[in-house]
């Protein structure tokens, strides 16, 4: 879409703007398609213990079942790398890549709020989303935690199970950019789900570059809004332990992604 003449009203344009970004309904099909997706994305992006390395030429043969979308085509070029490395070098670069790097961490709610208060009540209210909706979670991650989202996603569909991930695209965006920038395979995954969400905006491009440059808001106490835990000072951010992944039983078959 060409840019709009300055001298349209500004309401104007972002309202245009806004309208060309919605898209029609989904057909049933095309929902189960997107869940799918979403529900790969959720699987790849766990700790890759030896349950998932086991599974991993039905998750491969299930990527290249997909329509052709560009997402899929991430994926595929994800899962040829995630397929050929041995166990070990696959941990080690899960590791290096979202435990140890600020900028490629998988919980969401830092990226918007850093370690401040506002993290610990943006978890409280992420929580009580999924509980609304009927979906009570096993516990074992914080509710930010990007595999976690994405099987929200998958489970509730566009609307309000994407939402979290539209709230936070700003900060898939920065880990997307993070992920290139090491030359991580996992930036495909990250690309394959920034393609399913609406186009970033100026603002949302400009924010990113500012959060990149700057970082999240740091603050130094009263950090315990949520559980028990404590989140770390600014500069000294360690993402809590890697919870087992959760697998959808069973994986002996691609239907059991479904």
């Amino acid at each position: 879409m060409s840019p709009l003449p300055t001298t349209v009203p500004a309401i104007v344009r972002t309202r245009i703007r806004a309208a060309t970004r919605r898209r029609a309904p989904l057909t049933p099909r095309e929902a189960e398609d997107r869940a799918l997706l979403l529900r790969l994305m959720s699987l790849l992006l766990q700790y890759p213990d030896a349950e998932l390395v086991a599974a991993r030429p039905v998750v491969a043969a299930t990527v290249a079942a997909l329509a052709p979308s560009p997402a899929a085509t991430e994926l595929a070029a994800f899962t040829a790398w995630f397929t050929a490395q041995e166990p070990d070098a696959l941990e080690r670069h899960y590791v290096e890549t979202f435990d140890l790097r600020r900028k490629s961490s998988l919980y969401l709610t830092y990226y918007l709020h850093g370690d401040t208060r506002r993290r610990g009540m943006a978890l409280l209210t992420l929580a009580q989303r999924y509980r609304a909706a009927g979906w009570d979670t096993d516990g074992g991650e914080l509710p930010d935690h990007l595999p976690v989202a994405l099987e929200f996603a998958a489970l509730c569909g566009p609307g309000p199970g994407e939402a979290p991930l539209r709230q936070h695209r700003r900060g898939l965006e920065l880990m997307h950019r993070a992920l290139a920038d090491m030359d991580s395979p996992y930036r495909h995954v990250l690309a394959a789900l920034l393609s399913l969400l609406p186009p970033a905006t100026e603002a949302d491009l400009k924010a990113v570059a500012e959060l990149a440059a700057q970082g999240p808001p740091g603050e130094d106490v009263g950090l315990d809004p949520y559980g028990s835990g404590e989140f770390a000072p600014p500069g000294t951010f360690v993402p809590p332990e890697q919870a087992p992944p959760t697998l959808m039983p069973p994986l002996s078959s691609p239907e059991g992604l479904r």
